[in-house]
């Protein structure tokens, strides 16, 4: 049999940093799923409510990648409160030629969390303003504080604010950014005056009503939403997805299921079968991307299996070049 490489949390923080080689790595994963006959079939999803817990299941198939990944991805939302994290997981790597298990990367959701990052810097790269240098993050949590070091490595970011239902916990995440990043970045109270003027915004919570109103939103303003990845959840008012122009997809299918295109669609403001660009077709040229300066734009972010299998693929390709990780032989 074959040996099966594992790789850990630490392993793995040292091989995929998020970097401008991580954001290509998801940015082709993208591509691809608007030029390349990709298998993704629908998330597997389980919710455990009496506990805030949710675990979804993803994976895709790329053509031309070695392999697929299939991702366990628990979040459960009460954790911080046990003093625990609110994300965790795993991904298994298997061959695509031959199914059988190459790699088991025990990353507790850290993959995820690059991945996600990733995907909000392609978001800013394709639908933001070349020139967007504010930027507001709303949530104070693992996701924002890689959320802002993306979009740092798109565009030229010099000022940013924090806005989270835990003041003291934006204002240390504020604090910590501001060193770590070299570029000012303040917390704020509420969230309509942390994106006041900003010329990049997003949002990063499970938020279950809408806490991003469209009177809040400046011409000109791109807004990433990323924490709406179940039917439940809802960050953005349905108004600002009928005003984006474009709105742009992750999956067209997933959104309008689960995402912020979910609850514009129940609200009435949009056709249920009205299309939409997707953020891989942006990519490929294949669709068109902001149109003006003043234009709104909206990516509206739900988390694909193709990106789950390209990170892994990345992981696994640098693992197997530095020897890292511990073989195990079935």
């Amino acid at each position: 049999m074959p040996t099966i490489r594992i790789l850990t949390e630490a392993d793995l923080r040292t091989l995929v940093p998020l970097d401008l080689a991580a954001v290509a790595c998801v940015e082709g994963a993208f591509a691809a799923l608007a030029t390349k006959p990709v298998v993704m079939p629908p998330i597997l999803r389980l919710d455990i409510p009496e506990h805030r817990g949710e675990v979804d299941v993803k994976t895709a198939y790329v053509p031309g990648l070695s392999g697929f990944a299939i991702k366990i991805s628990p979040g459960f939302f009460d954790n911080p409160k046990l003093g625990l994290p609110s994300l965790n997981g795993m991904m298994v790597l298997l061959s695509a030629h031959t199914g059988l298990v190459s790699a088991l990367l025990l990353d507790n959701g850290y993959l995820t969390e690059v991945r996600t990052a990733a995907a909000g810097a392609i978001a800013a790269r394709h639908l933001a303003r070349q020139d967007a240098s504010i930027a507001a993050i709303v949530g104070a949590g693992t996701q924002a504080r890689l959320q802002l070091k993306a979009l740092t490595l798109v565009r030229p970011v010099r000022e940013a604010r924090i806005c989270a239902r835990d003041r003291a916990k934006a204002a240390q995440v504020a604090a910590d950014l501001t060193t770590e990043l070299g570029i000012v970045v303040s917390s704020a109270t509420e969230v309509r005056e942390a994106v006041l003027g900003a010329h990049i915004v997003v949002t990063t919570t499970p938020a279950e009503s809408p806490i991003l109103l469209a009177d809040w939103i400046g011409p000109g303003t791109h807004v990433t939403a990323m924490g709406s990845d179940a039917e439940h959840k809802n960050e953005i008012d349905p108004a600002l997805v009928a005003r984006a122009e474009p709105y742009v997809a992750d999956r067209l299918s997933q959104t309008r299921q689960l995402g912020e295109l979910h609850h514009a669609i129940a609200a009435g403001l949009v056709a249920e079968a009205q299309d939409f660009a997707e953020l891989g077709a942006v990519i490929a040229g294949r669709a068109p991307g902001r149109a003006s300066a003043d234009a709104i734009t909206l990516c509206d972010l739900t988390g694909t299996g193709v990106q789950d299998t390209a990170i892994a693929t990345l992981a696994a390709e640098r693992a197997a070049e530095a020897g890292a990780g511990t073989p195990f032989t079935t």
